[in-house]
């Protein structure tokens, strides 16, 4: 086991398989040492976690959400580098998309159930910079959709 997975272990998680693109396109592409990460929805052992932020979702229940985004978004990054995650330097950036109710304004603490938990599982090398912007509708009506991209060796 590597690091981020004894630290995932503790929190009783684990990585999902990478997923496999839904329409015509790729799930990552490297350019040099850049790993974009095309944006992953957000899903759990029952399917995709359904919702609209403040209409049937409470931010809590969006940013657990937002940490089946994060949990995918490593497995395609441990899936575009054979398996090895510790070829990875750093979160650059995540773009996190919330379905969000008219009146809706915390999509930023929807978006931290993904930061926190990357921040968790990689210390300083988890910081990201970071956009949270609410939307109305996502694919299949899910809550939370995030794309990242990465820094690797």
């Amino acid at each position: 086991m590597n690091d981020i997975d004894d630290k995932l272990a503790e929190r009783g998680l684990s990585l999902p398989d990478a997923p496999a693109p839904a329409a015509n396109y790729v799930p990552y592409v490297q350019s040099g040492s850049m790993l974009y990460v095309s944006g992953q929805i957000s899903s759990g052992t029952g399917g995709p976690i359904l919702g609209k932020l403040g209409e049937t979702m409470a931010s809590e229940e969006g940013a657990k959400a937002a940490e089946t985004c994060a949990l995918a978004l490593l497995a395609q990054v441990k899936a575009a580098l054979g398996g090895d995650l510790s070829r990875l330097v750093r979160v650059v950036k995540l773009t996190g998309f919330v379905a969000s109710a008219p009146g809706f304004h915390e999509q930023p603490k929807v978006v931290n159930g993904a930061s926190d938990l990357l921040v968790a599982l990689l210390g300083d090398a988890g910081r990201h910079a970071r956009s949270a912007v609410g939307v109305a509708e996502l694919p299949l009506g899910v809550a939370v959709e995030i794309e990242g991209i990465f820094e690797v060796r």
